[in-house]
């Protein structure tokens, strides 16, 4: 038995329905958005300790992107010794040299003030 596909056809709906239709489709989209994307600030009594917060945040980041360096040092002068390249290999310890220093910022800058 073969069932005949019958062509589907849409509904017929006016402009001011459709109209209607798009705006609420946007405002339940603008409200699902509005409280998917909604943090809690929780309020600090002490304003240096925001700040201090603050700080280790962006000195994680920075150590970050000094492993990254370090990483990236590694597998320069890796490369440049495979390939016999002392240009390269020059390159791969003054990027390893500066990851280590970047990855290192806050201690030497806590050697550095006292």
């Amino acid at each position: 038995m073969k069932k005949s596909k019958k062509p589907t056809q849409k509904l017929p709906m006016s402009s001011g329905i459709r109209k209607g239709f798009r705006a609420y489709v946007v405002a339940v989209l603008a409200l699902a958005l509005m409280f998917c994307f909604t943090t809690t600030a929780f309020a600090a009594d002490d304003p240096v300790a925001v700040v201090n917060n603050l700080s280790e945040f962006i000195f994680g980041l920075i150590r970050a992107i000094g492993l990254i360096l370090l990483g990236f040092g590694v597998v320069q002068i890796g490369l440049s010794l495979k390939g016999h390249d002392p240009s390269q290999r020059a390159n791969g310890f003054m990027t390893l040299a500066g990851g280590v220093i970047i990855t290192f910022a806050k201690e030497i800058l806590t050697l550095i003030t006292g």
